[in-house]
């Protein structure tokens, strides 16, 4: 019996009694996500495209796709390969917006977004799958920041976050990046840290073996063997998973670093917006968790949160997903910005569980008070007060102008969010550096 071929698994991520492998705890993508629809199986050394993009790096993995840093050898040089999970390959929203850009602003496109540079499809045992070939970028907003030189080697206590004019220049860029979008018409929908990407110093020269990673379970570059629970081998999944390798030592992040948006998977058109946005759960604008409604401010509101998140090296609500996410996420806002307006609050069905019926906070406690418990009541603590709490390294003066930036950005009223154009125009941006109350660190 144990040599019969195992069953072919369904086209969807498994149930708890379905899972097939033996669990890997590395950072890699689920291995259970092997399956008809989903990820093709990439080894490194792996050809790609009638044998012009060979693999030898894994640069990050997302909920649709892997990503891949492969040799052109038809052109000698480096690129990204976006290798999609086959069930969004047929018809791919991102490919559109590309290509619309390309036409419409091809300088302008490549100076803010990561640059698409081929595209073709491959047949796997889990379908075909669309493949997307970009330029090769560093690593992300979010993870640059552990690789900067003064939090080496990390100490206790430790502050890790951006240099204040570092911070800003990072916010300025994706701004300038969210303006150029929006004025064609279209939203990035994931506008997040982890989507804007660090430009390389040019590695075209760099030799393969520089770059390449190492089939080594030992240094935790590659995971075990992956192994099926009942023995059997398997032909959906990789024989083993990447540990993603960002280019850090190949970034450039000195003086004039440049900051490109990357990942239109989430992006849509201002005229066909999807039914339901990727946007981050603690990036979500109240309107989109109340009513599900979709609107060009969605992405102004993100830009807010990270503001707030760049400088203080804090996100500003700290959402704890998946039990009760809404409610939490809806009482952080009542707290750091103030209470809801009356048009919101009544879309709010589980209300009752924490306000009075005359909208006097009684309760924090998530999913209601149990019975014979009391209440719990968790101080609120402004926005303005959460930021001075996190004591950023910049001067008083500084600090009240982007408090009154976060403010005056996520406004409950769509209508009056200033649009990524407007906000290039406020003060802080305009001006030079930042007001740096600590010298502690490089400076940027």
């Amino acid at each position: 019996m144990a040599a019969s071929p195992p069953p072919t698994p369904p086209s969807r991520s498994p149930g708890d009694d379905e899972w097939r492998f033996q669990s890997i705890t590395l950072p890699c993508e689920w291995v259970e996500d092997y399956h008809p629809g989903g990820y093709h199986p990439v080894h490194l050394g792996d050809v790609f495209n009638n044998g012009q993009y060979k693999v030898i790096r894994k640069l990050g993995d997302g909920s649709f796709s892997t990503v891949w840093l492969a040799r052109d050898l038809r052109n000698s040089r480096y690129v990204a390969l976006k290798i999609l999970v086959s069930e969004i390959s047929a018809s791919t929203t991102e490919l559109r917006i590309l290509h619309h850009l390309a036409q419409v602003a091809p300088v302008e496109g490549a100076r803010y977004i990561t640059q698409l540079l081929d595209e073709f499809e491959h047949h796997g045992p889990n379908g075909t799958h669309k493949c997307l070939v970009f330029e090769p970028m560093g690593p992300t907003v979010n993870t640059m920041v552990e690789e900067l030189p003064q939090f080496k080697p990390r100490k206790r206590k430790m502050k890790v976050r951006y240099p204040p004019r570092m911070a800003k220049s990072i916010l300025k860029q994706s701004l300038q990046a969210l303006a150029f979008l929006h004025k064609h018409g279209i939203a990035h929908g994931d506008f997040q840290p982890g989507n804007m990407l660090f430009t390389l110093e040019d590695i075209d020269s760099k030799p393969e073996d520089v770059l390449r990673q190492k089939e080594d379970v030992e240094s935790r570059s590659i995971s075990p063997p992956v192994q099926r629970l009942d023995g059997k081998e398997d032909k959906w999944a990789p024989r083993y998973l990447c540990v993603a390798q960002a280019l850090s030592p190949f970034t450039n992040y000195g003086e004039g670093f440049q900051i490109k948006l990357s990942d239109m998977g989430g992006a849509y058109f201002f005229t066909d917006p999807p039914s339901k946005p990727v946007t981050p759960l603690g990036l979500r604008a109240p309107e989109l968790i109340l009513t599900g409604t979709v609107n060009k401010t969605l992405d102004i509101w993100s830009f807010g949160c990270l503001v707030f998140e760049l400088v203080t090296g804090r996100p500003l609500f700290c959402v704890q997903g998946p039990d009760w996410e809404d409610d939490d996420h809806l009482l952080y806002l009542t707290a750091r910005l103030g209470p809801l307006p009356d048009e919101l609050f009544q879309h709010w069905k589980t209300s009752s569980l924490y306000f009075t019926p005359e909208r006097k906070l009684f309760n924090s406690e998530l999913g209601g008070v149990a019975e014979g418990e009391e209440p719990l009541m968790v101080e609120q603590t402004p926005m303005e007060e959460i930021f001075d709490q996190a004591s950023p390294d910049i001067d008083e003066d500084e600090a009240d102008k982007v408090k009154a930036l976060v403010r005056r950005i996520l406004q409950y009223d769509p209508a009056k969010r200033p649009s990524p154009a407007e906000l290039l125009l406020d003060p802080w941006f305009s001006e030079t550096g930042m007001g740096v109350a600590h010298q502690g660190g490089a400076v940027f």
